[in-house]
Order: C-alpha cells, then sequence, then structure tokens
C-alpha cells in the first residue's frame, strides 16, 4: 500500500500552477488493498463464530433490521473495539433504545454479524 500512497502524495503536491494534479475522476480507478488480518471474521475453517460483547445502542434501524452498536473489544475473535451494525430481529431491535448499555450475544461470519441475545445493564 505504501508503494501506492506515496506517489499519489507526490502527484498532489502543488506543481507551481494553479491546477490540481489529481481530482476525483484519477482517484476513481485507484484500489487500495483491504488488510483484514486484523480483524478475523471466521475461524480459519470459514464456520460461524459465536461471541459475546458489551456496549452501547447507538442506532436502530427497523427498514434494514440492524442495531448499531458501539462496542468495546471482544478478544475471543480478536476485534478491537468499535462501532458497527448487526442483523437483530423485530424483537431484539424492540427490546432496546438509543443510549441503552447492553451485553449481547452475536455470530459473525460469511452471512454477516447477527445478535442472537441481548441483555439490558
Amino acid at each position: 500500500m505504501t508503494l501506492l500512497a506515496a506517489p499519489l502524495a507526490l502527484a498532489a503536491c502543488d506543481s507551481g500552477d494553479d491546477t490540481e494534479a489529481m481530482d476525483d475522476t484519477a482517484m476513481a480507478d485507484v484500489q487500495m488493498p483491504m488488510d483484514d488480518s486484523d480483524m478475523p471474521m471466521m475461524g480459519s475453517d470459514g464456520a460461524m463464530r459465536t461471541a459475546s460483547a458489551e456496549g452501547i445502542v447507538t442506532a436502530i434501524d427497523a427498514d434494514a433490521g440492524t442495531i448499531t452498536v458501539d462496542h468495546g473489544a471482544v478478544p475471543a475473535i480478536e476485534w478491537p473495539a468499535m462501532t458497527m451494525g448487526f442483523q437483530a430481529d423485530e424483537q431484539l431491535r424492540q427490546d432496546v433504545a438509543v443510549g441503552d448499555t447492553i451485553s449481547f450475544d452475536f455470530t459473525t461470519g460469511e452471512g454477516g454479524n447477527t445478535i442472537t441475545s441481548i441483555t439490558k445493564k
């Protein structure tokens, strides 16, 4: 990634005239590789994994069927603390409100991240 970033940074530097060296369309074709090695979603065999976490509900989206949680680190699956959305069934979405502190169990894998149970703190 550094090999790609350095030329792009240099190209964006002021060349002495008033025109921009790169515009948004020039950046459209640049693809940065994603390094997801810091946040494994599945076991090495590709199976769904289960874990528990604690956090604060920051959003509930009935249309998308999600609950967004600002959660702490999840050592069991090597996740850092972050804010992210989880799929959750209607009953679970109705059991919590934005601002609630919760502990929750969830599954994660190729199919996404799904809350399976919630307990308000």
